[in-house]
């Protein structure tokens, strides 16, 4: 729909869990003060050395992040002349959900008084036609109130437009995503080197790592870096000797962190369940105590408890089965006392028949609080995941809308030739053999070792648990973007800071120094130093020229038809009249035009996705009295085609939204090739096709009242004339 054209002119006490051994604390003591955690203040080092080198640890993480975030606001710039083009342009650059979302930001704004703006989105009639729904319940736009408030209250209404505080914003959390790689780098390298590695990485692969400089008010765009600071907070957590008062403060870090992921995220229970897993599983292998096990559950069931009341008690919080698993796993941690003793045949059977019973004490949780409950909003969601691993049905209208996108594809090949490209790739996988390799061994001596000792001294002091922690992270959410390519953006960003660790981690180096022969401490200090600076000067010769190239490409925001439309139905509607379409388009037409829409991109209610399939059917072979009786029910005055939809030619066959359709309603599929037997010739024409042509059966139901190279709009009439011969309307916009 939006295109870009090229601009003229343009070119302690006992040891914790983890605990380092003797010998390698007395390494960490002759590091160099660059070489230093961030959390040094916490363990009283205040050396002039240790606070400079800090300091300029501290700094250089800033730096790169504010780089970050003006290079994305820069492409935004580029790409779109956001500057210079017109107010409507603007907001259709908001493209799909996007443009939902900020809807509210600017409804918000519009309102009088912020008590009768939450009042409007609390008893929202406009979103859904026929329907009053609290948004603040169904979706997660906790952040457009949130920035509405604050731009009220702060002085900066005379010199920065609305729109620049939003999407200001949303690039400055970039900023905070950049920094919280950095630190977590830093925190497991111990040296600030890595997080600067991490840091330079995240922004030269800007295609697979972000994608904010084109769907700004994407909730990933906001959850993702709040899910970075929860990964650091945690990595802080599982570190060795902090106190108890230290221990709390990171808890209660911990805990706003994943609140405010969960608050801005849909999503936000699937990526806790892969997160629990990755605790279940340490705590299998006793990399973890039960306090740190219980400490870090608890924290994510506050979380998602503290985000089911900000929500007005969202059921599908509590239906969730990241909470099912969360029960399950704690209740059969407490009946089975004697799990971690015995010898390592005894202990494997223990935890095979242990996580049995989690997974079916689980889904029995999850199958009564969802029956309990009657929650259905989620299922299209579990529909997807049967249909892409062939458990269930294909020809499901919801799934098949999913699988046919290719954000919800397998990864692409191509991803890790630019991620080799950067030198990531190649670090990063190292990094992941050496140490999977370390955590199968650690893991294999404490099931051993835990014969007739209590669970919780069970611990192998050489493997790290806030290393265990990320290496596991990285490999299961490592699997989740291979097997759903839109995922990748939790898993990429993570991976510099794995990468960069590998790098300039000590132990690594010498394990690797040791096994050629050659380890010794200055050799070890030179390579620490010279690899990461080495490599970093290579990608500055390598990418400094293509990013300065980049940047220096102006395009201009170019979609006139669509401007066309949206112009036309702020002056030629009525401000109350209810607009029928496709899910991304009425999008659009809410925040450029306020109307009311039939049907919306979120997802996340049944009522609605069963609304949406039904509107669609103005692009499958149908009659006009069935498609009038089904724009009618849903309160429809005007309903828009497009032709990108009507002649879609994107999608391969089969997965165009034409043929998803004709496969959901038992038709035969347009143009050649194979169809299931089952499918039968449909009796009526495709209505997007011959209402054009405006024979007596269309014209006695539909108007056209616009039309362009793009989009035509039909009125929808409200009662059938039979025996009085009504004139076609006059004054259609060409």
């Amino acid at each position: 729909m939006t295109a870009l054209r090229q601009r003229k002119g343009s070119k302690g006490k006992e040891p914790p869990v983890g605990a380092e051994l003797p010998s390698q604390q007395s390494n960490c003591c002759t590091e160099p003060l660059g070489h230093q955690h961030p959390e040094w203040m916490l363990h009283g080092d205040w050396s002039w050395g240790a606070i400079i080198w800090t300091s300029v640890g501290w700094s250089v993480s800033v730096g790169l992040g504010l780089l970050c975030c003006i290079y994305v606001a820069t492409l935004h710039e580029n790409d779109l002349w956001f500057s210079n083009i017109k107010e409507v342009e603007r907001e259709i650059s908001f493209r799909t959900e996007c443009g939902l979302y900020y809807s509210y930001y600017k409804q918000m704004l519009k309102a009088p008084t912020i008590q009768e703006g939450l009042s409007d989105l609390i008893h929202d009639n406009l979103t859904e036609s026929k329907r009053t729904i609290n948004l603040l319940q169904r979706m997660n736009i906790y952040q457009e109130v949130f920035l509405s408030v604050l731009y009220r209250a702060l002085p900066v209404q005379s010199y920065l437009e609305p729109v620049y505080f939003y999407i200001y914003t949303v690039f400055s959390l970039q900023a905070v995503y950049v920094m919280a790689l950095y630190l977590t780098a830093w925190l497991l390298s111990g040296s600030w080197l890595a997080g600067t590695l991490a840091g330079v990485w995240y922004i030269l692969n800007r295609v697979d790592t972000t994608r904010v400089e084109f769907t700004i008010s994407l909730r990933e765009n906001w959850s993702l870096p709040f899910l970075a600071l929860q990964v650091t907070t945690i990595t802080c957590y599982l570190r060795p000797q902090l106190t108890s008062l230290q221990q709390k403060v990171v808890v209660w870090l911990m805990y706003v962190t994943t609140l405010c992921f969960c608050l801005t995220w849909q999503f936000n229970q699937f990526i806790l369940l892969v997160q629990a897993l990755v605790i279940y599983s340490l705590d299998c292998i006793d990399l973890l105590t039960t306090t740190q096990v219980t400490t870090l559950y608890l924290v994510q069931v506050s979380g998602l408890l503290s985000v089911w009341l900000l929500q007005f008690c969202n059921s599908m919080i509590l239906g969730s089965l990241v909470l099912s698993f969360i029960v399950a796993a704690l209740f059969i941690r407490h009946c089975q006392s004697g799990l971690k003793s015995g010898s390592l045949l005894v202990r494997l059977g223990k935890l095979l028949l242990h996580s049995t019973m989690v997974l079916l004490l689980t889904f029995t949780i999850n199958y009564l609080a969802k029956n309990a409950l009657q929650l259905r909003s989620d299922e299209h969601i579990f529909k997807f995941i049967k249909s892409k691993f062939g458990l269930g049905p294909t020809r499901d209208f919801d799934a098949s809308l999913y699988l046919c996108e290719e954000a919800f594809g397998l990864l692409p090949l191509d991803t890790f030739d630019r991620l080799a490209g950067t030198l990531l790739l190649y670090p990063y996988i190292l990094t992941l053999l050496l140490l999977s390799g370390m955590l199968a061994v650690a893991a294999l001596q404490n099931l051993s070792r835990s014969k007739g000792r209590p669970a919780d001294e069970a611990q192998l002091e050489a493997f790290r648990p806030d290393v265990a922690y990320n290496l596991l992270h990285t490999l299961f959410y490592g699997l989740l973007a291979f097997s759903t390519m839109r995922m990748k953006y939790i898993w990429t960003g993570h991976m510099c800071a794995v990468a960069a660790y590998g790098v300039c981690r000590t132990e690594l180096w010498t394990q690797l120094l040791t096994t050629v022969h050659c380890h010794s401490k200055i050799l070890l200090r030179l390579v620490r130093y010279a690899v990461p600076l080495a490599m970093m000067g290579c990608l500055y010769y390598k990418f400094w020229p293509k990013l300065m190239e980049e940047l220096s490409e102006l395009r201009e925001f170019y979609d006139p038809d669509t401007v066309e439309l949206m112009t036309w139905i702020s002056t030629k509607t009525p401000k109350t009249a209810v607009f029928a379409g496709s899910m991304q388009l009425l999008a659009g037409i809410k925040l450029c035009t306020g109307r009311v829409l039939t049907n919306h991109p979120h997802y996340e209610d049944k009522d609605l996705r069963e609304r949406t399939r039904q509107v669609y059917q103005v692009y499958a072979r149908r009659s006009p009295e069935d498609v009038h009786d089904i724009l009618r029910s849903a309160g429809a005055d005007y309903v828009v085609l497009e032709n990108s939809i009507c002649y879609e030619r994107r999608h391969r066959r089969g997965c165009r939204l034409r043929d998803l359709l004709d496969l959901a309603n038992g038709h035969i599929m347009d143009g050649p090739g194979d169809n299931d037997p089952d499918l039968v010739a449909a009796s009526h024409p495709r209505f997007c096709e011959a209402i054009k042509t405006d024979p007596a059966a269309y014209a006695a139901l539909f108007t056209r009242t616009f039309e362009n190279k793009t989009f035509h709009v039909y009125r929808v009439k409200k009662k059938r004339k039979k025996s009085s011969k009504t004139p076609p309307e006059s004054g259609v916009t060409q």
